[in-house]
This record gives C-alpha cells, sequence and structure tokens, in this order.
C-alpha cells in the first residue's frame, strides 16, 4: 500500500513521534539521510531551508512509493492571534521567492515560505504582503518536488515563536547542507548574557511545539491511515 511521506527540517521537531520507529540510512545525492519508518509512513529529516527540503524530497519519493507528501515543522506566526504550541494546517502555501501558490486540499489560511529565518520585521511585511497567518523555509519546496512526481501535497505545522518574538542570531548557523552547528550556537550564547533570556525561552517553545505538533501527526496518520484503507477496497 502507498505510504505518506513526511518531510520535516529537524529531528528534533518530531522527536516525541518517532522515538519507537524503525530507522535506516538513505543516499541521494551524495548526502546521506536517516529514514524514520513504521507501517504507515516514512519520514525524512532536511535540514534546514529550501534547497535541503527540495533534495530531501526527491530523496524520499524515489526511495518510499508514497501516497501524498506531507510537510511537518516548526513556523514563526504571523497573526498575532497564533500562540506556541498552536497546530496549523494550511490551505495555502505560497513560495515567497517567485510567488507561486499551492492548494492543499484542506485546512485553513496561508503559510508562505522564506528563504532566510524571519525577525519580527520580516515577519510583519511578509503578513502585510501575503496575508500570511504563518512563516517556514520548506514547505513550498516540498510542494514543488512533490508537485514534479505528481504526488499529492499537504502541511501541518506548529506554531514555536510567536509574532512579535525577537530571534536569537541562530540564522548564522545553518550550514549550506541546511546542518544547524548547535555546539557553534550554543558558545556563541555562552559568552553574551544578553542572549540568554531568548534563547532560553526558544528552547522552551521548540520543546513544546514539538509535543503539540508530534500529537497532531499521530492523529493525522490514523486518519490518513484509514482514508487510504477505504480507497483500495
Amino acid at each position: 500500500m502507498p505510504r505518506i511521506a513526511i518531510v520535516a527540517a529537524m529531528e528534533r521537531e518530531v522527536a516525541p513521534l518517532i522515538r519507537k520507529w524503525q530507522v535506516r540510512s538513505v543516499e541521494q545525492g551524495g548526502r546521506s539521510y536517516q529514514l524514520f519508518e513504521n507501517r504507515e509512513a516514512s519520514l525524512i529529516c532536511a535540514g534546514v531551508g529550501p534547497q535541503s527540503a527540495r533534495r530531501a524530497t526527491e530523496a524520499i519519493i524515489q526511495e518510499v512509493r508514497a501516497s501524498h507528501i506531507l510537510s511537518v515543522g516548526f513556523v514563526g506566526a504571523l497573526d498575532p492571534a497564533l500562540k506556541v504550541g498552536d497546530v496549523f494546517e494550511p490551505r495555502t502555501v505560497i513560495n515567497a521567492g517567485d510567488g507561486a501558490r499551492t492548494d492543499t486540499g484542506c485546512g485553513q489560511g496561508t503559510l508562505v515560505s522564506f528563504s532566510t529565518v524571519a525577525g519580527r520585521e520580516q515577519k510583519k511585511k511578509l503578513r502585510d504582503a501575503y496575508s500570511a497567518a504563518a512563516v517556514d523555509m520548506e514547505a513550498a519546496s516540498v510542494a514543488q518536488g512533490a508537485e514534479l512526481r505528481n504526488v499529492r501535497f499537504g502541511a501541518l505545522k506548529v506554531v514555536s515563536d510567536e509574532a512579535g518574538f525577537v530571534m536569537p542570531p541562530v540564522e548564522d548557523f545553518i550550514e549550506a547542507d541546511g546542518s544547524f552547528r548547535a555546539v557553534g550556537f550554543a558558545l556563541h550564547v555562552a559568552v553574551r548574557p544578553w542572549l540568554w533570556g531568548v534563547t532560553l525561552a526558544l528552547a522552551r517553545n521548540s520543546a513544546r511545539a514539538s509535543h503539540a505538533l508530534c500529537a497532531a501527526l499521530e492523529q493525522y496518520l490514523s486518519r490518513r491511515a484509514a482514508e487510504e484503507c477505504a480507497e483500495h477496497r
């Protein structure tokens, strides 16, 4: 039976969900990925950013027979009404780079994908430009990869930073391959006391967001598995 293919940026976003899943390595384009699997789904951790998401989408499409692809992970709120831990299933995904729009066929609201980590001022600009509720970096690239392979696309996201949150300089520690230099970031923050408070807040928010996302994903996978069974009877 076709599987649900899930593309996340970082393992920590989905760690509570995949803790007991089987894991194996796959190779694509000279890069090795870990592929986490259970009976209904396969999940790949792409790394941060649009290019990483696109490469990982291609890798998982080639590796598994997917019924559809789901982009999951953290988003920044553009709508001040969205709070940390709120789960967001957008109806529309917009690529801020070229204006391309994808209709997911379910959910509501708009998610815009931007090429870098959006700070507070950039969030306001994106909300004004696209009337979007939230921003991420990867969903539009996953959507593009799914469209080229004629695979259905969806997105399930969770708010990790609210509209007014001032981000620490995480952007400076994202490598070209999408990996995050966590040790380098920790050392950077350690000698800058003015960053301690916001960094601790981000860590707390991320942990809360991860658990909320994984709970929503479990429900989503159960629902989709039932629908797939009904379709193939």
